[in-house]
């Protein structure tokens, strides 16, 4: 017969052990909460490698570009303006610096720029957004200017829509007029229509030396292809930068003493799309880029000096070009070369794709007025926990495991035993009358009691101890049926030889009924006893610490004595489900032993009966 097959405890008890391990050095490492006066936080996660989106060259310090939702964020639970927004390091101490570009709760939707400083390629960065807070400490800290590196010289959001567009840069390079917006990759942006250009004035900030370094950068959407349509120009007597597209071809243009020099065309891009396009100049090599990465050849060629009024969307120096149709989003410009690494960043995390939410992943919200969150009562009693207040309670969850795990493979293992039972006695009624038909035929015809019970009970009925007496009997009967001399006769001796057989077959049915029940009982007992432990030994502590502070203060008592009291309380719930448990499966053990036993004596009974000798 197939034997039972317990749960393997030592290979469960080494997991329960290693997982314990791993909670007691997680919880050494856990964030801490910033500030109990923000009730909801949640991290958000940069991957620049491989298990987010690979970016293998250098990136530096950026602002990363957040998009909020209500699926994402709790517009409700914030205030209006999105003012009691914070972002703090991964240390839980240092305040990153951000600026809101569009917070709507109504409609739900939010653009924060958030300054992360060397971001490194290949590797994850981690902060917190904090928010939650309707109170007055609540007040806006957005930095637009903070939120840029001093080489940022110019940024634009196009945010506005009645007003000049501002420079988030700090720079003050505002537009002379504001020109009509439309919805854009992010927020609002610029439609440029061809006739009318943006103009933004000269300043000391954007003056560009002969032979240094530049970097321009946006998102643009062609309405219509044209020839040598022009989004951005630049001149200043015989040197200049032009930025374009050539029939959907972008292409950069520099002018110097006369000499000009394009970049080597490559594949178009299609209309009504939106496509990241940024110039990265050096001296010596100017490199156009596509959606992050490198388009065409590096044009072999030094910025002029340039220090005149930048044109977007025309080129006043050569009416026969075309301005750029579409719309524009995302100007910047940078007074040095930005790496590779970082044009593909800017790309890949602002274009609302799936890959930016790889490379910039929100994750979900922990609240203080969750039970386990930073600032709730049970966070702080675990907070308050010693390490052998830990140890105890590591030792008490690996017990319940321990003890639930029995508790529903023994009741699996009832619930089939008792299956199997009620099969059993219904076909067994049927040859109580006659057991001399059970010596008769092959081994098969016995199994199945007659031929009463098919292959798939036969499989339910090995789950039963009754079955199990029944078949040991069986064979008894048989192997002294083989002996005899053709009679079907069992005498007294051979009925008590069988009846001490299935004795001994019901002790071992009993030891598998009973099997791991020790557990149960070692929960119960051990359970509270452990718990208490647990409790004693931290309140010392606690007082030892008053002790040797030699200040008595009751805020300072108070979660240390909670924490020790929680091993009592996690001693309790080990120990009561247990004693449930406990209760109810000795009690369906008790039944099926007196089952077995009562069957046994029927079985005999039927023995002595059917197999007396007879007289002629």
């Amino acid at each position: 017969m197939q034997p039972i097959r317990s749960t393997p405890l030592r290979s469960l008890l080494h997991r329960l052990l290693l997982g314990a391990l791993a909670s007691l050095t997680l919880s050494g490492t856990a964030h801490a909460w910033w500030d109990s006066d923000w009730t909801i936080r949640k991290k958000i996660t940069i991957d620049t490698a491989s298990t987010g989106v690979a970016i293998d060259t250098p990136i530096g310090s950026s602002a990363v570009l957040l998009r909020l939702s209500d699926g994402d964020f709790q517009f409700e639970a914030a205030k209006e303006d999105g003012s009691d927004i914070r972002f703090i390091a991964a240390d839980d101490k240092t305040q990153l610096t951000y600026h809101i570009e569009k917070f709507d709760s109504l409609m739900s939707e939010g653009f924060v720029w958030v300054k992360v400083p060397d971001l490194k390629p290949g590797a994850q960065v981690s902060f917190y957004m904090y928010y939650g807070n309707s109170g007055s400490k609540a007040t806006p800290v957005g930095d637009s200017k903070g939120t840029y590196d001093s080489d940022t010289t110019l940024v634009y959001h196009f945010a506005e829509k009645t007003t000049p567009f501002s420079d988030y840069s700090g720079n003050n390079n505002t537009a002379k007029a504001a020109a009509p917006t439309a919805d854009a990759i992010i927020g609002e942006g610029l439609r440029l229509t061809g006739h009318a250009p943006l103009t933004i004035p000269a300043s000391a900030s954007l003056q560009v030396f002969a032979g240094t370094a530049l970097t321009w950068q946006a998102w643009i959407k062609p309405g219509t292809l044209a020839a040598d349509a022009i989004l951005f120009s630049r001149h200043d007597g015989a040197g200049g930068l032009v930025i374009g597209l050539n029939n959907g071809v972008p292409f950069v243009e520099v002018s110097s003493a006369g000499t000009v020099s394009r970049s080597v065309a490559a594949a178009p891009i299609a209309v009504s799309t939106w496509h990241h396009l940024a110039v990265v100049a050096a001296p010596g090599k100017i490199s156009l880029f596509l959606d992050g990465a490198a388009y065409g050849a590096p044009l072999a060629a030094s910025l002029p000096g340039l220090n005149t009024d930048l044109i977007l969307g025309a080129d006043p120096t050569n009416t026969a070009r075309p301005g750029f149709v579409g719309d524009v989003d995302e100007l910047q410009v940078a007074r040095v070369a930005r790496p590779d690494g970082f044009i593909k960043f800017a790309s890949l995390s602002q274009g609302g794709t799936d890959d930016a939410n790889k490379l910039v992943a929100i994750g979900a919200d922990e609240q203080t007025s969750t039970w386990l969150s930073g600032n709730s009562t049970f966070g702080i009693l675990i907070r308050s926990l010693t390490p052998d207040g830990w140890a105890v309670i590591c030792i008490l969850t690996i017990m319940a495991i321990v003890s639930w795990t029995v508790m529903f493979t023994k009741a699996s293992f009832l619930n089939r035993n008792s299956k199997g039972s009620d099969r059993f006695m219904k076909a067994w009624h049927h040859i109580a009358s006659d057991l001399t038909a059970l010596d008769q035929g092959d081994l098969e015809n016995a199994k199945s009691l007659g031929g009463r019970v098919d292959k798939k009970g036969q499989k339910l009925l090995r789950d039963a101890c009754i079955y199990r007496v029944y078949h040991t009997g069986v064979e008894e009967i048989r192997h002294r049926m083989d002996k005899n001399t053709g009679q079907r006769v069992l005498s007294a001796q051979s009925i008590q030889a069988i009846r001490a057989t299935l004795d001994a077959v019901m002790v071992r049915e009993s030891q598998k009924l009973n099997k791991l029940m020790v557990f149960l009982t070692i929960a119960i007992s051990g359970g509270p006893f452990l718990g208490l432990l647990g409790t004693v030994v931290g309140v010392m502590i606690t007082f030892a610490a008053i002790a040797a502070a030699g200040d008595v203060n009751v805020n300072a008592i108070a979660p240390g004595i909670a924490a020790a009291l929680l091993a009592t309380v996690a001693g309790l719930a080990v120990a009561i489900p247990a004693l449930f448990g406990y209760n109810y499966l000795i009690s369906r053990i008790k039944e099926a032993t007196s089952d077995m036993h009562v069957f046994a004596d029927e079985f005999v009974t039927k023995l002595a009966e059917f197999y007396r000798p007879r007289a002629d």
